[in-house]
């Protein structure tokens, strides 16, 4: 794909950083998509033209896969998956945990993945094969069992049907882990999982870009991540993710969703 890869990664990564100072300004307009649910904002339009601009020249003739606008342009051999804002309303409301998210799909496989939180200064990385790290050092998943797990999760606010779905899973798992929180951005939460903060992850319906990079992350991590099924992620459709730090706590929480979801 290219001669030297962590120097290209870098790049990857410095083009991201310098995208977030489109981000950090109160000085932002926020409109709705659906409902109050799913907005965008000034920001999340101004990242993701210039993240489109400047990958396009660092790979020409590459696709891309991005939130806003819809561009799914992914018959080339390599795509650009990207979500400007992951996090919309965190960031929109002050809230930390919001990041932007790049991912290279190479083939069929995620070649990088990049996701920075511009208000914690967190950047978290991986290359296919070279392990995932957080501002250069490396991360690990951590060994808790399932009884000492913490999970991440969300009820699907652009789904609110299928709530009650979601919410005994949620019940199930936490009367047999340790306990639950909701960040609200799917990347940051399973980068969370790859450093150790947290050992499960469930999402009814993500949004590829949503978890593209992020998903590299965690396996370069030593994590697990697949589809409600088992199988492993296609990053190029919408899609339930589960994750885990093993196979052991990740094959438990299948087997909680599988029992609701059939």
């Amino acid at each position: 794909m290219h001669n030297n890869e962590i120097p290209f990664l870098d790049t990857v990564g410095s083009i991201v950083k310098e995208a977030s100072g489109l981000m950090l300004t109160d000085a932002f307009e926020i409109s709705q998509k659906e409902g109050y649910a799913n907005i965008v904002t000034s920001s999340d339009v101004a990242v993701q033209d210039f993240l489109c601009r400047r990958l396009s020249s660092l790979l020409p003739g590459s696709g891309f896969l991005c939130e806003e606008d819809d561009i799914h342009d992914t018959s080339h051999d390599l795509t650009w998956i990207i979500d400007p804002i992951d996090g919309t309303a965190n960031y929109s409301r002050g809230i930390a945990q919001c990041a932007i998210s790049v991912a290279l799909k190479h083939g069929r496989d995620i070649a990088l993945g990049v996701v920075w939180l511009p208000r914690t200064g967190e950047l978290f990385t991986a290359e296919r094969g070279r392990g995932a790290f957080l501002n250069g050092r490396r991360i690990s998943v951590s060994k808790r069992p399932f009884a000492d797990a913490v999970m991440c999760t969300a009820l699907p606010v652009y789904h609110k049907e299928y709530a009650p779905l979601c919410s005994a899973i949620i019940s199930e798992t936490f009367m047999q882990c340790n306990d639950i929180r909701r960040f609200g951005a799917a990347a940051p939460e399973l980068c969370y999982l790859a450093m150790g903060r947290c050992e499960l992850y469930f999402e009814y319906l993500l949004s590829p870009w949503d978890f593209a990079a992020a998903s590299l992350i965690l396996t370069e991590a030593g994590g697990v991540i697949t589809d409600l099924s088992g199988r492993p992620l296609t990053c190029t459709q919408p899609s339930g993710v589960i994750a885990g730090n093993s196979r052991e706590n990740h094959g438990k929480l299948l087997e909680i969703v599988k029992r609701h979801i059939g």
